[in-house]
């Protein structure tokens, strides 16, 4: 009796100290931490039940739909994006799923979850700065867990093949490098707060207008080279544990039942472990979806039929979806689930705990980084304190700075600046942040006198900048999901109120709170223009440091400004005006020819070039050497900082085939950002990927090379702005379909 007692003393003592361990090892084995995320996976799988596995594959909308009759689950978040089903027994937590494209988004409603915005994608393309991508991503996913959710739907990384696209404000621009390297960085920020984050929206879903309607027909090398390379780099960068497929169809098959995007090309090709989830009312059937490699139906009601509900279940009793597909679109979800953290580190919803103040600072910073100075004349920025009499006018600039609209808005803390604005439901409301340029202008200039005209009585407007010493206009365009910009023009009579106020004093500064390129028919008239985007949740304060010299701007466009429409591959947008529930074409003639590349490829001069940047230093580009090292092509160069004040410069390495044709006459092929004092020299070095100076061989699934010389150009843009060039001489080679080489 005696031992007995003492062997259960002892039990009891193990227990009490090792009692997780023994459990995660003897009745729950996949909670070992040290096992890898698909041995743990595996594990699960063996012990779900048929309902248990369908439970993970289903995804409801978390706010109640009274025309559908639909009521979100009760363990949902109200007015959040999604929900999933977990299972408890198992150890397997519920999903809960936020909009996050550039902060903790809230739908709409009574209840709306206040949050810090991140400026617009573009402005975070614009930094060229990975650094400053991850930053804003960690940012976000520390939000998001601290408001409890687990699955950011993030990520966008769609190119930007029409500058009218509604949504491109939240993606990364026109080229695959550059859109890649910096929304990867992004996932991969949001990812370190052991959430998981979604790469979006796959694929070629490159307008808003008949999204659910249009099918695009590309080839499939022109795919590889342009819009599904830009996803790849995402996802060897960001390693996204989700990829949200799109709502529109590929070359005749719907993206979420795609087999070739969804099995062949994501899965096969590129060995993407995670789950496919569908987008919002994207999933259109259940024995072709599921077979074709979606593994998640999401955000019911928004479909016309629950199918991977019960459907789903009859399909895999019948045999029609085999039970060992079921069994992968489980396991996909609890790898991801298992890699990333969401079991071994369980969300609360905690927002007390959330550090605001920090989080501004970093919206700030990137808002600042991203900010493009288009024009400057006469140096008439930065502003000078010494300034007596400033005119602002425009743009709601004395009241805030205007969000892009639809899923991905943020609604920040202290409500919207200027309430009321037409929509005011759904992509809408229009929303602009409560930081007004304004009050932050007249906090660095107290003794001037700063006045504000809102811009709607144009004589009014001229007349208060003919008796001002400087004038700051502020012009704004609204863009969001589900539309299109029927031109490029600036709306409202903004092009004229700005002709007329340049013309009453021509020390004029323009500063565009826009969603992606305008025209500006009023350019030769104005000095300065500035490229400010959405800025964020800082934005007003972001604006004034730029114009004042606080902050020498430093970003460079990550998307062509065209001079008008008629340069476009399309001209007139297809499908615009949009007509439901018609079904229509858009072919991608470009190819892979997107952006600056077409613009090279037809001679055509834009209004601003892809890459193009200035700032309140100078710089300059010398010592640029290419050579081949380890089979990888590395330029090596130098930046110098000329000028007077310090500031950043974007180095842009370009190569073009010299004894062989591409898509287009050069590629972007490698960039690096450098600080630097005045006088100071940096030095650098760029490797390049072997993909950017191949052509895809889709019958082998190759990357070739071809043998021959290159011209390696460093450029501060894509027009060539301060090139120095040299040439080198590379050998045929092969790569993998991940740009891995090929034993000869």
């Amino acid at each position: 009796m005696k031992l007995k007692k003492t062997i259960s003393l002892l039990s009891a003592a193990v227990a009490l100290c090792c009692g997780p361990a023994l459990a995660a090892s003897d009745s729950k084995p996949w909670m070992n931490s040290k096992l890898g995320a698909a041995e743990r996976a595996d594990l699960v799988i063996r012990e779900m039940t048929l309902d248990e596995k369908l439970k993970l594959v289903f995804g409801y909308f978390g706010m109640d739909n009274e025309g559908k009759k639909y009521k979100r689950p009760q363990e949902s978040y109200n007015q959040s994006a999604g929900f999933v089903y977990g299972v408890p027994r198992l150890g397997i937590p519920n999903l809960w799923q936020t909009d996050a494209g550039v902060g903790v988004a809230s739908q709409g409603g009574p209840q709306v979850r206040t949050a810090t915005a991140l400026p617009s994608g573009l402005n975070t393309a614009a930094t060229w700065d990975p650094q400053t991508a991850f930053a804003g991503g960690a940012m976000i996913g520390a939000e998001a867990r601290g408001y409890g959710f687990n699955v950011l739907l993030a990520g966008g990384v769609n190119l930007m093949r029409d500058p009218r696209n509604g949504r491109n404000f939240e993606y990364g621009g026109e080229d695959p490098l550059l859109a890649g390297r910096m929304v990867g960085a992004q996932i991969k920020g949001i990812q370190s707060s052991r959430v998981v984050s979604t790469l979006k929206h796959y694929a070629l879903n490159d307008q808003e207008t008949g999204r659910t309607t249009l099918n695009v027909k590309i080839d499939d090398q022109s795919a590889r080279m342009s819009d599904l390379l830009a996803l790849q780099i995402a996802k060897e960068e960001g390693n996204p544990g989700s990829v949200m497929c799109s709502y529109n169809r590929v070359n005749g098959v719907y993206a979420c039942e795609s087999s070739y995007l969804l099995n062949e090309v994501l899965k096969k090709d590129w060995g993407f472990k995670g789950w496919v989830m569908s987008d919002w009312g994207a999933t259109h059937s259940t024995i072709p979806a599921a077979n074709a490699g979606l593994d998640q139906q999401s955000g019911m009601p928004f479909d016309l039929a629950d199918y991977f509900g019960a459907p789903l279940k009859e399909a895999v009793l019948n045999g029609w979806v085999p039970q060992s597909r079921l069994d992968d679109m489980a396991r996909r979800v609890l790898h991801a689930m298992f890699e990333h953290g969401v079991v071994d580190h369980p969300v609360a919803s905690e927002p007390g705990k959330i550090d605001f103040k920090a989080n501004g600072a970093v919206s700030l910073k990137d808002a600042q980084e991203g900010m493009v100075l288009l024009k400057n004349q006469a140096g008439l920025l930065p502003l000078a304190k010494s300034l007596r009499r400033i005119a602002v006018i425009g743009g709601h600039a004395d009241k805030g700075v205007l969000a892009g609209g639809g899923s991905s808005l943020v609604y920040p803390a202290g409500g919207n600046a200027v309430p009321g604005l037409e929509p005011k439901t759904w992509p809408g409301p229009i929303m602009y942040y409560p930081s007004s340029p304004l009050k932050a202008i007249q906090q660095r200039v107290p003794a001037a006198q700063v006045s504000f005209n809102d811009g709607s009585d144009k004589a009014a407007a001229a007349k208060l900048a003919q008796e001002s010493d400087v004038v700051l206009v502020f012009a704004t365009q609204w863009t969001g999901e589900a539309f299109d910009m029927p031109s490029l023009s600036l709306p409202g009579a903004q092009d004229e109120l700005i002709a007329a106020v340049s013309t009453a004093n021509p020390k004029t500064v323009v500063v565009l709170e826009t969603g992606g390129p305008v025209s500006m028919p009023w350019l030769a008239k104005v000095p300065a223009v500035l490229e400010a985007w959405y800025p964020g949740t800082s934005g007003g304060e972001a604006i004034a440091s730029v114009l004042f010299g606080e902050v020498n701007p430093s970003g460079h466009l990550p998307a062509t400004f065209p001079a008008s429409e008629a340069q476009l591959p399309r001209p007139v947008l297809d499908g615009y005006p949009e007509v439901a529930d018609k079904r229509f074409d858009v072919e991608y003639r470009e190819g892979a020819a997107v952006g600056y590349k077409w613009f090279d490829l037809k001679g055509l001069k834009p209004l601003f070039p892809f890459g193009h940047g200035l700032s309140y230093s100078e710089f300059g580009f010398s010592g640029l050497s290419a050579s081949v090292k380890n089979g990888a092509l590395q330029a090596t160069f130098t930046v110098k900082n000329t000028g007077k004040v310090a500031g950043k410069e974007v180095a842009q390495v370009y190569v073009a085939p010299l004894n062989a044709k591409w898509e287009a006459p050069k590629r972007l092929a490698g960039f690096q950002k450098l600080a630097l004092q005045p006088g100071a020299e940096g030095k650098a070095t760029v490797t390049v990927d072997p993909r950017l100076l191949a052509m895809y061989d889709s019958a082998s699934k190759t990357w070739n090379i071809a043998k021959g010389d290159y011209q390696v150009t460093l450029a501060a843009d894509a027009a060539g702005g301060k090139a120095v060039s040299t040439v080198v001489h590379l050998e045929a080679a092969s790569y993998d379909v991940n740009g891995k080489p090929l034993r000869r």
